[in-house]
């Protein structure tokens, strides 16, 4: 039996069923699916860690390591979960149809794949808790992280919204680092010495490089198949240009 037919079968036996708006995106009824209502998540959640920051001056360190940890492998086990959903869900589409299709046909966005997008957007928000911790424990706020955390929710979001079907190419890859950098958190937290911190880098690096690649061809078909750009294409991809280009 399929893990998906797993969990519905578990959740059929629930005494009232899932409402609609939530294992299908529908826009304005879908928690989170409004351009207002993220940014405003996005501004409470700078708003909330740089308070921290400044309420911790002065300070001691707060530590919570069971709490970090529990945090943290809690992290791992959905991502891996999702991962594995994602694929059982994906892998049959690349097969039967191609890498291109899988990429850029409207067929490839399935009613499961939606259901899978929208835990690992809701998902984004659980990991602003990262910050949050860094700055209780005092540790400096990089723009970097803090950048990716807000952008990485807002990214998440609009290709929901847009339904671009290489959606799941980025998150299959975001997804396998992250099962590794939230197991070396919870580890380390721990005491636990791990070898391959220095690959967790070179892994995050090469995700980006194979998005870029993945999400260039997306726009580059989808621009100049509506005329945008007078270039050959291969084919037309799925997802709203405002979803593609936010994308690239």
């Amino acid at each position: 039996m399929a893990i998906a037919d797993i969990l519905v079968s578990v959740a059929s036996n629930r005494s009232q069923p899932l409402p609609s708006y939530l294992t299908h995106y529908e826009k304005g009824v879908t928690p989170l699916s409004t351009t207002p209502v993220v940014f405003s998540v996005i501004a409470v959640y700078l708003a909330t860690i740089f308070s921290i920051k400044q309420f911790m001056k002065g300070r001691p360190p707060f530590k919570a390591t069971l709490l970090f940890q529990a945090h943290n492998i809690l992290l791992t086990v959905g991502s891996g979960l999702l991962l594995a959903l994602i694929i059982e869900e994906a892998a049959p589409i690349i097969f039967k149809d191609g890498l291109l299709n899988a990429i850029c046909d409207t067929q490839s966005w399935t009613p499961r794949l939606e259901f899978y997008y929208m835990i690992n957007y809701y998902i984004k928000y659980v990991e602003l808790i990262d910050t949050v911790f860094l700055a209780l424990k005092k540790k400096p706020l990089a723009f970097l992280h803090v950048f990716h955390h807000s952008a990485t929710a807002l990214l998440c979001y609009t290709q929901l919204d847009g339904k671009t079907s290489v959606s799941w190419v980025p998150i299959v890859l975001n997804l396998i680092v992250h099962v590794l950098m939230y197991y070396y958190y919870f580890a380390t937290a721990g005491g636990a010495k791990i070898w391959w911190k220095k690959y967790l880098t070179s892994m995050q690096i090469t995700q980006f490089v194979i998005d870029l690649c993945a999400v260039y061809f997306v726009v580059w078909n989808g621009a100049s198949h509506a005329g945008y750009l007078n270039l050959p294409y291969v084919t037309e991809c799925a997802g709203t240009p405002g979803s593609q280009v936010f994308g690239l």
